[in-house]
């Protein structure tokens, strides 16, 4: 069995999305000590800029590519490696300015620039489980002041699940910046309960998935 990781938060301590991802892959590791973890961590280590250079060596004949183009067509196929040698996912992103963060969508569009993912109605993972954790500093949910801010859920959605065919599982974390936050003082004992409820929903997830997949073992 080989799980996939991805981490997207530029904080390591005290990060909410990494915290939840680590309640996924414990429970994963508790069911399948065998199992490897491939590890993509994009806040620590953001992949170089080199989407313009994949683009371009995809509509550029084999012998006529640079060595810039070749390099960006070699990383994307490493990324698409990566997910499917898989058997399941996570993926662990935080809202920044009411979207993904760039090193995110970067990640993406690499990948899609590979012919294995690059025609969009054609999934790439069919029916492989996931879970997707996400980390919000307020709140978005119906009747707050910011309901439908939310770009992060609705596009990686889409990506994961209707482009590249995951069944997928989302928890959220919301109003995680609400201790450091005094503005959010009144806030605290709501933003501790819903952080809670994301770690319960994290894990539960993960145990369904790994007993799913000890099933069509």
């Amino acid at each position: 069995m080989k799980f996939f990781r991805l981490d997207s938060s530029l904080h390591v301590d005290g990060s909410v999305s990494r915290a939840l991802a680590d309640v996924v892959q414990k429970e994963w590791s508790r069911a399948y000590p065998a199992a490897a973890f491939i590890r993509r961590d994009l806040g620590r280590h953001p992949l170089p800029s080199v989407w313009p250079a994949a683009v371009a060596g995809r509509i550029t004949p084999e012998d006529a590519r640079t060595d810039e183009q070749r390099s960006a067509g070699a990383l994307a196929a490493r990324l698409v490696d990566e997910l499917l040698e898989s058997d399941a996912y996570i993926f662990a992103v935080p809202m920044y300015n009411f979207g993904v963060p760039q090193q995110v969508k970067h990640w993406i569009d690499l990948i899609i620039t590979d012919p294995r993912a690059d025609d969009v109605n054609r999934p790439l993972l069919p029916g492989r489980p996931a879970v997707l954790v996400e980390a919000r500093g307020g709140g978005y949910g119906p009747g707050s002041d910011r309901e439908g801010w939310d770009h992060v859920t609705p596009y990686l959605s889409h990506i994961l699940a209707d482009v590249w065919g995951l069944d997928l599982a989302i928890t959220a974390a919301e109003l995680t910046v609400a201790d450091a936050n005094p503005a959010m003082t009144h806030l605290r004992g709501l933003a501790r309960q819903r952080i809670a409820d994301a770690h319960a929903a994290a894990s539960d997830h993960a145990i369904s998935i790994a007993r799913r997949l000890r099933t069509a073992a």
